[in-house]
């Protein structure tokens, strides 16, 4: 009975706090506002239904462009992330979610870029505009695994968060989620209340290094701090794109 009253609260406050969300989005004139309402509000949600993050590493965030990338185990992530990082972040997300109602405008009017995983153009034609973001200076989050299911583990890295911080000579952030897993699982439909902790680690690159380097570097580093297992080895294809 619990478990049902608490699911029915915590997806109707977060659809609630989601359309609130696509109007100020909607409204707000500039970026910056929009991006620090939709953080306000995830923090919101975040503490009304019992999930207590914890973030370590901030300061290692560099104050100019970079690339966060984070291992993607739950639904949780981006809300986790949009709510710890500071809001000058823009996030790199699958193509489909552009056309979901409310969500789709919410995540063009913060600034984020899409990704189509589907089309080999389209993977190519969404590199180029991530690539020239980067290059201009933005600071990005990606999700290099692409995806995530029940199964415990770090999937392997494609290369486009890689490509696109030695394009624009931005140093890679390697971060770690622990917890979203548990909280809220790939098959589950409500989050668990408990804890959750955001770890920022090191900056690396921005140096002239190759994007499988920092590819390689990257997941190493993140495996090392992860309780989960090594689902498969770095991809040899410098071909494949985020």
């Amino acid at each position: 009975m619990f478990t049902a009253l608490y699911g029915s609260y915590a997806l109707s406050l977060l659809a609630v706090l989601m359309g609130v969300a696509a109007v100020l989005a909607f409204v707000l004139p500039k970026l910056a506002w929009r991006r620090r309402s939709t953080r306000t509000l995830a923090r919101f949600w975040l503490r009304a239904v019992g999930l207590h993050v914890h973030v370590s590493g901030l300061d290692s965030l560099p104050a100019e462009s970079c690339v966060v990338v984070a291992n993607h185990s739950s639904y949780l992530d981006g809300v986790l992330l949009k709510a710890m990082l500071p809001p000058r972040f823009g996030f790199v997300v699958k193509r489909e979610a552009a056309s979901t109602p409310v969500l789709g405008l919410l995540l063009r009017r913060i600034g984020a870029e899409f990704v189509d995983r589907h089309s080999a153009r389209g993977r190519q034609r969404a590199a180029r505009q991530v690539m020239k973001r980067a290059a201009e200076g933005h600071a990005l989050v990606f999700f290099p695994e692409g995806t995530f299911d029940a199964q415990p583990g770090l999937k392997r890295f494609k290369i486009g968060a890689f490509v696109a911080a030695t394009r624009g000579n931005a140093p890679v952030v390697p971060t770690v989620i622990h917890g979203a897993r548990r909280a809220l699982p790939g098959e589950a439909k409500v989050p668990r209340p408990g804890r959750l902790h955001v770890e920022v680690l090191q900056p690396i690159g921005g140096h002239g290094e190759s994007p499988e380097a920092l590819r390689d570097a990257s997941r190493a580093m993140i495996l090392a701090r992860l309780d989960e297992p090594d689902l498969g080895p770095v991809p040899a294809r410098a071909a494949e794109v985020a």
